[in-house]
């Protein structure tokens, strides 16, 4: 097995890199999530007075490169992160496999996608999200109505990001924004995946020691909750925004440290699901194309990540006819669940969660309310409610299982979407021009061509959780200038806006 840094026969050693530095003194011992692999970091509380840049002015040295001169960086990091060839990412894949909830094929997928990340074309859609005259220099936006000139600026900040472990591209995405919107990143690695983010760190630091985009990137693991640790890091003098990832729990902890000064970017958690409009069952092509679209949908990355679809809305109708339409389409999509490659889609780690089980042998009894396809070797499958509403328990569905809910119309999905709801799949595709306002008013943030939810189409420089994320990492300064002998002073006697 490759090791990332090993300083003895038993444990690894999970780094602190800081602005271009690895810190492997002062180590302590922590846990991976899951129990499955302990390792050495340093103690953050010796690291926790490095972590900040402090004086913002440092941030100057990004101001001396253009969007240009940080896309080439960009594009040159993303040809080392070839997991093929480097070690620091195959040691990362070795050890976050125990860690991870993902198994090896899906967890190796995810590792190849990085460089896809790193190539122009992706980065400048990036770039567009903020706009490069902005990013470049400053903008005059226009001639105010008193005759003054009004300039923007977008800025980089120093910033905290909370990443989630559900996908090793996370912490890359992360150095992504942070380089295009000129920031400086502390990253704390999560518990589930503690090595990726710093072997992209030591990878940038093998390729460009002194780049100033090297020198702005932190990242060092300590345990969620520390409290003594967190008090001083997370101070308006140490950083401007947090950018937190994760469960409903985590982001709640983070939100009590926010203060005047100090934003917080709330990539909370979310639930997604699809909509099946009546066209799906036309013929019996249309049913076993929707069926391998919805596979996809609630089976893609075994249903770990928010956009996963947990309830799946047929507009089947809710009578026995529509029901019946219902169970045949489960029955198509469980095999369709069967097939998916293995780099989208495999049995899950560890079969079917005990609660969540316990709840689908429950159901199967109560064959007036439900009907259970699969699960029974934890393989995943569907649940179909004979009645138009979800189970009662399905905030718990995870491990490629989905509920099919038939309904009469989309006026029955549209109270059960609220501000918790990011992805919608949706069939047919001339459906979601008909009803994106409906749901985008009810809560929805993500509408996407059915078969298309576990993926992205259009890239990580998209909008995300009802926010631009790239956007909201930059501060937006913008500054004003009187127009001489043409806009009027305070105290002049014919400024009408002072009267």
């Amino acid at each position: 097995m490759a090791t990332l840094f090993k300083m003895n026969e038993d444990l690894e050693v999970a780094p602190a890199i800081i602005r271009g530095k690895v810190i492997t003194s002062d180590l302590m011992r922590f846990g991976g999530r899951g129990g499955d692999l302990e390792f050495l970091a340093p103690d953050p509380a010796t690291i926790v007075n490095r972590l900040p840049l402090g004086n913002p002015n440092l941030m100057t040295d990004l101001y001396d490169l253009s969007v240009d001169d940080i896309l080439d960086y960009l594009v040159e990091l993303g040809k080392l992160l070839d997991i093929e060839k480097n070690q620091h990412l195959q040691a990362a894949f070795d050890l976050t496999l125990q860690t991870a909830s993902q198994t090896a094929s899906l967890l190796r997928y995810g590792f190849s996608r990085m460089p896809g990340l790193f190539v122009r074309e992706e980065l400048e859609d990036m770039v567009a999200q903020i706009g490069r005259d902005y990013l470049d220099g400053w903008v005059e936006t226009r001639t105010t109505a008193r005759g003054a000139k009004r300039y923007v600026r977008a800025f980089g900040a120093r910033a905290l990001h909370i990443v989630a472990g559900n996908s090793p591209v996370l912490s890359a995405v992360t150095i992504i924004r942070n380089a295009v919107a000129r920031g400086d990143a502390i990253i704390k690695a999560p518990s589930n995946d503690p090595f990726t983010g710093i072997a992209v760190a030591r990878t940038m630091i093998d390729f460009a020691p002194d780049h100033p985009i090297t020198k702005h990137v932190s990242i060092a693991y300590w345990k969620g909750g520390d409290e003594a640790f967190e008090s001083k890091l997370y101070q308006p003098h140490s950083v401007e925004k947090i950018v937190a990832w994760g469960g409903f729990a985590s982001v709640k902890h983070v939100a009590k440290y926010i203060q005047p000064g100090l934003e917080l970017i709330s990539l909370d958690p979310k639930r997604s699901i699809s909509i099946i409009g009546p066209e799906a069952f036309e013929s019996e092509e249309a049913m076993d194309d929707v069926a391998q679209r919805v596979s996809s949908d609630f089976g893609g990355q075994n249903q770990e990540v928010c956009a996963s679809a947990r309830i799946v809305y047929v507009l089947s109708g809710s009578d026995e006819d529509g029901v019946g339409k219902a169970e045949n389409l489960a029955e198509r999509a469980y095999e369709k669940l069967l097939d998916l490659p293995d780099h989208l889609s495999t049995k899950p780690k560890n079969g079917i969660n005990r609660e969540l089980l316990s709840s689908l042998d429950a159901a199967s009894f109560m064959d007036d309310f439900y009907t259970v396809v699969g699960t029974r070797d934890g393989e995943g499958g569907v649940i179909v409610s004979k009645m138009p509403e979800p189970v009662d328990f399905a905030p718990s569905l995870t491990n490629r299982v989905a509920n099919f809910v038939p309904v009469d119309s989309i006026d029955d999905v549209l109270p059960r979407i609220d501000s918790y709801c990011q992805t919608i799949g949706i069939y047919p595709d001339r459906f979601i021009a008909e009803i994106a306002d409906r749901l985008a008013l009810a809560g929805g943030q993500r509408l996407v061509t059915l078969g298309h939810a576990a993926g992205s189409l259009t890239g990580f420089g998209s909008p995300q959780d009802g926010i631009e994320p790239i956007r909201r990492l930059c501060k937006w300064i913008f500054r004003e200038e009187a127009e001489p002998g043409v806009t009027p002073w305070l105290w002049s006697p014919n400024n009408q806006a002072a009267r």
